[in-house]
């Protein structure tokens, strides 16, 4: 009988270890949905090569394309996106994305927010708030009689995307989006990052957004931080090191 009891005991101590280790799998696995949202001046064409990382890396990536017609309209549509995945998510924003995600990312579906070049509001914060208390060295932004904004395409290379090939910019500067006045001086209601756990990219060569207003939004909401050489546009001239941190965020949000 004692063989017989044995077994019995050693089956049972693989199957508890089984379970055990599966648990651990379960706790550790990273977050497998990551979610893009663009920012003014772009659409979200513009995370090619970083979604292109992500998918290779085995993450599902969903890019928003918001209408840009008002702040409102842009938060729904990106939990529309968010509502669309299953499981948890990764909420990814550049420059203006980052007020989008900062109000999306209450979400109960968004378990991280990266912020890349971006604005991270607080509560009853625009970015026009923002932006007064430390303006960005661009000069370029315009508005029309309609009351929407624009990069004037002549400073479009030099202040948006000075290490992207200009004959790249030229386009982008014919296509790009025209946001709203209204989403610029829209509050942020309830900032996703009081409660989320946070990264943030600082672009140290960036003229459309001041890199110090990076930094100190980065660091007035705790979001684990880097800084990379670049332009406003990080993710289009450096997706590898923008998709390298938004995987670091996929993995420790499963951990908290």
């Amino acid at each position: 009988m004692k063989p017989i009891i044995q077994i019995r005991r050693i089956a049972t101590a693989i199957a508890l270890g089984v379970a055990v280790f599966s648990a651990q799998l379960a706790v550790a696995a990273p977050v497998k949905n990551v979610v893009l949202v663009h920012g003014y001046f772009a659409d979200g064409s513009g995370w090619q090569a970083v979604s292109k990382i992500l998918t290779h890396d085995g993450y599902k990536v969903s890019v928003v394309q918001e209408p840009e017609t008002s702040f409102k309209d842009d938060i729904e549509a990106t939990t529309r996106v968010v509502d669309a995945q299953d499981g948890p998510s990764i909420l990814v924003g550049h420059s203006y994305g980052g007020a989008v995600i900062t109000e999306a990312g209450n979400d109960a579906h968004v378990s991280g927010l990266v912020y890349i070049a971006a604005f991270e509001p607080d509560a009853n914060e625009s970015l026009k708030d923002l932006t007064t208390k430390m303006p960005a060295a661009t000069k370029a932004i315009k508005a029309t009689d309609d009351g929407h904004l624009y990069l004037d395409p002549s400073r479009f290379h030099a202040d948006f995307a000075a290490d992207v090939p200009a004959a790249e910019t030229a386009f982008m500067a014919s296509s790009q989006v025209m946001p709203a006045v209204e989403s610029f001086t829209a509050p942020v209601t309830q900032p996703a990052w009081k409660s989320k756990p946070s990264w943030a990219v600082v672009a140290t060569a960036d003229r459309t957004v001041n890199p110090d207003l990076e930094r100190w939004m980065a660091k007035r909401a705790n979001s684990t931080t880097i800084e990379v050489n670049s332009s406003h546009v990080a993710y289009l001239s450096h997706p590898a090191e923008i998709a390298r941190l938004i995987e670091k965020a996929a993995v420790e949000s499963a951990d908290r």
